[in-house]
This record gives C-alpha cells, sequence and structure tokens, in this order.
C-alpha cells in the first residue's frame, strides 16, 4: 500500500542519513548525559540571578525610592529588549547553533549583572534601567539557545520532553535558592547590592561551563556526527544553512494555538512570581525575609514533578491534556487569591500555583517542538513565542502597577489581573483539549511514543 511504502522509504531515509558523510548517526547515551547535565548547570546559574529580583521588589522601592509605576518599568525594560531582539536572536540561534549563541549570550548577561551591581551599589534608579537593558540582551540570546540546543540531541517523544523536564526542575531549584536567599544575604550584609554581586558570580561560572560545552559539542559533531529522529528521519542539526524570514509564516497552526495559551498562562506566572514576595507580605503580614522563604517554595515546590512530567510526556504523550489541567490549575489558585484574601486562602493559592506553574513550561516547550515541522526552526518557533509573552508581560506589567499605586499598595484589586489571564489560558486548554479530537493536525500533539514511531511516515505526509 502507498503508506507501506511511505514507511519504508522513511526507513531508508533514516537508514541513508545515519551513514551520511560516513558518521554514525548513534550519538553514545554518555556523550548526551554529559551534553544535558552541563546545559542544565547553566540554567541552574541563570535561573538564581532571576529569582532574585522578584524577591527584592519591597527592598528595591525602598531603597531607590521608587513606587510600584516605577518598578513596573524597570521590570518592563527587561520585557521590552526582549521583545525587540527575540526573532532577530531566534534566526540567529537556528544559523550559528545552541552553543555559540549559549556561549555568547552568557557573556553578555555576565557584563550586564557587572553593571546591575554597581548600579544597585550607588543606588541609581536611571543607572539600574540601562545595566537591566544590558543584561536583558544577553538573556534573550540564551533563552532560545539552552532549548535548542536540546533539539539537537533528542526528538520529540524521544528524549526532549526528560531532559527539557530535567533542565527545568534544576533551574526551579537556581530560582528557589536565588528568591529565597536574597533578602537574607540583604539583610546579614546590610547592604543589598551584595545580592547583585553574589550573582555576577554565579554567572562567572555559567559562562566557564558555557564555553566547555561549546568545545564538548564541537567534538562530539566531529566523532558522531547528527542524532536523527526516529520516527521521521529527520536529522538533528546544530545549525541551519540560511536566515530564512518565511520560515515564521511556515509554522503550523497547532503552535499558534499552544503561543494563544502561552499568551495566557505564562503572563499570569510571571506577573504573579515578581509579585509573590510582597504579596506574602501583606497577607501574612510578615517580614521581608520569610516572605521570601514562603513565596519561593509556593513558586518552586513543584520542582520534582517538573522531570517526572517530562519522562510522561516522553512516553504517553497527551500534551494537550497537560495544558488544559494546568489551566485549570492556574484559574484555581488565582480565584483563590482573589476570593479568598485570609492566611489560610492565599496558602492554599500558593499551594495550587506550585503545581499548576510546574506543568506550564515544560509541555509549551515540548509541545512547539512536536509542532513544528523542522527541527532547524525551533530557534525562530520559540523566539516567536518568548516575543509574544513579553510584550503582553509589559502592558500587563505596567497595568498591575497602576492599579496597585491606586490601591495605596494593597493587592486587593490588583489580583483581578491575575484571575483574567488565569482564566484565558483555562479557556484556551480546554477548547484544544476539544479540539484534538477532531483535526488530525492537533492530535498528534496527543500521540505517545510508540504511536509517533509508528506513524512516523503520517507525520511526513502532513507536512
Amino acid at each position: 500500500s502507498d503508506k507501506e511504502l511511505a514507511i519504508e522509504n522513511n526507513e531508508l531515509s533514516v537508514g541513508d542519513q545515519g551513514t551520511s558523510n560516513g558518521f554514525n548517526s548513534h550519538v553514545p547515551l554518555y556523550v548526551k548525559i554529559a551534553a544535558v547535565l552541563m546545559v542544565s548547570a547553566i540554567g541552574f546559574g541563570s535561573h538564581w540571578s532571576s529569582g532574585v529580583t522578584g524577591a527584592m521588589k519591597s527592598t528595591l522601592k525602598t531603597q531607590l525610592g521608587i513606587n510600584n509605576a516605577q518598578y513596573a518599568a524597570l521590570d518592563a525594560s527587561d520585557d521590552f529588549i526582549k521583545t525587540v531582539l527575540i526573532l532577530f536572536t531566534g534566526f540567529w540561534t537556528d544559523r550559528i547553533g545552541g552553543s555559540g549563541a549559549l556561549l555568547y549570550g552568557n557573556m553578555v548577561y555576565t557584563v550586564g549583572s557587572v553593571l546591575v551591581a554597581a548600579a544597585a551599589t550607588v543606588r541609581s534608579y536611571n543607572f539600574m534601567i540601562a545595566a537591566f537593558v544590558v543584561q536583558s540582551i544577553g538573556d534573550t540570546m540564551i533563552q532560545t539557545a539552552q532549548y535548542k540546543v536540546f533539539c539537537n540531541w533528542f526528538a520529540p517523544s524521544n528524549g526532549f520532553a526528560s531532559t527539557l523536564g530535567l533542565e527545568l526542575g534544576l533551574g526551579k531549584i537556581g530560582s528557589f535558592v536565588g528568591q529565597s536567599t536574597a533578602n537574607v544575604i540583604a539583610t546579614r550584609t546590610g547592604n543589598f547590592a551584595w545580592v547583585y554581586w553574589t550573582a555576577v558570580f554565579m554567572n562567572l561560572f555559567t559562562n566557564i561551563v558555557s564555553l566547555v560545552y561549546f568545545r564538548f559539542s564541537g567534538w562530539s559533531e566531529k566523532h558522531f556526527g547528527d542524532a536523527v529522529d526516529p520516527a521521521t528521519g529527520e536529522r538533528l542539526v546544530e545549525r541551519a544553512r540560511d536566515f530564512r524570514l518565511r520560515r515564521v509564516f511556515e509554522l503550523p497552526w497547532p503552535y499558534w494555538c499552544l503561543i494563544l495559551f502561552s499568551l495566557f498562562q505564562t503572563s499570569c506566572a510571571t506577573v504573579f512570581s515578581s509579585n509573590a514576595t510582597e504579596l506574602a507580605q501583606q497577607r501574612f503580614n510578615i517580614s521581608a525575609v520569610t516572605a521570601g522563604w514562603y513565596s519561593a517554595t509556593a513558586q518552586y515546590l513543584g520542582f520534582f514533578l517538573v522531570p517526572v512530567l517530562g519522562i510522561f510526556i516522553d512516553l504517553f504523550g497527551n500534551r494537550l491534556s497537560v495544558v488544559a489541567t494546568c489551566g485549570a490549575g492556574m484559574l484555581l489558585a488565582m480565584s483563590l487569591a482573589q476570593w479568598g484574601p485570609t492566611v489560610a486562602g492565599t496558602a492554599a493559592a500558593f499551594a495550587v500555583y506550585a503545581v499548576a506553574s510546574s506543568l506550564g513550561p515544560t509541555v509549551i516547550i515540548d509541545g512547539i517542538r512536536s509542532a513544528v515541522w523542522s527541527q532547524d526552526s525551533f530557534g525562530t518557533a520559540y523566539a516567536v513565542k518568548i516575543a509574544v509573552n513579553d510584550a503582553m508581560n509589559i502592558l500587563v506589567r505596567i497595568i498591575a502597577g497602576v492599579v496597585q499605586d491606586a490601591d495605596d499598595d494593597r493587592y486587593d484589586r490588583v489580583v483581578a489581573v491575575y484571575v483574567f489571564l488565569a482564566a484565558g489560558a483555562a479557556l484556551v486548554g480546554l477548547v484544544l483539549l476539544a479540539a484534538a479530537n477532531v483535526s488530525p493536525l492537533l492530535g498528534r500533539l496527543q500521540w505517545s511514543r510508540r504511536r509517533r514511531i509508528a506513524d512516523g511516515a503520517t507525520i511526513v505526509e502532513m507536512e
């Protein structure tokens, strides 16, 4: 039959690619494990740095003499730079490869972190905005590169979600350490600038690991060649041949459905996380140090779920089921924060949020990788996702800052913004889950590993 012929051709394609240029396409497991550990170590450092700013909101407002709207502008400067540059860095990452983009991005990020620490030392708000801009440029380069790297080693349902889950789980630990210790360091040293200088030392560590990984990646490519997707026969190349703007317009519509979900879910998680410490201070009537521990625990308690979720997705698929569960959980958490503003209600909201927010990043990123047809366009696809999220974050953060200032710095009214975003995520998740039953293009995101390998020729025919 035609289907059997397509499968036979697909198997031949894998065989041809496996011996291409005399290379062995079977990359040893120990090489992949070493790569995952190095990239995860880099992610741990960058997540540690990102966890600091949210925990220091009250301290920054006091030390720099700024209000919520000005703090929102400081936060939004990061999103603005990412929104402007992220598409270019997506094309650039696809072109030069994830390892190179990771190395250069960490260098720029470290320069930015030094400037942020210097701005904190001299207590200059304007200097800190400029420093955040430089740091954001580096962060923009790193974000796409980190997950692009995994695309070079693993295909969907063949290790990509598992390694992604491991990296994100370690990243949550890094964010937890950064957020929970930020106010402790500021209190013990008597100078909040030491929080940012500690981040500088962590970033120097990530630079060393990035350099080692860059050399390691080149060695692996030389000795073992490219890995191959066992379902479709696609070669998982490090670099695309050229820049192609039309890649954005060639992205399939299921990809845009995931972007719509991320528009609500990621923005809700981002704005809630950045204000969680201050919310805990007010609702629990506790110090900034204790609030930092509470909010960090609430946000990152689900770190152990992320690797397990990655393994589940690799083996059993059901990505849209996870998306719908994540959206419903976010709505429940934000509803508890809005309509249960007591200590017990807020504690319950933080607990539910810890689990629900842990589901989002893994399933969204893996869903994007599974939805796009070609692995060498993942950098561009993920860059579009970040651009959309950051544009939304700018709008939401500024609105939330203005609403909170008008409410005498309380969280009674502004939580309604979080509820709106969570409701959007829940609605989109349920619609996608229902639509997967009638649309083959959307339905393949539900496929298990066994189904994807068996129907690899069908995926090729859908392109």
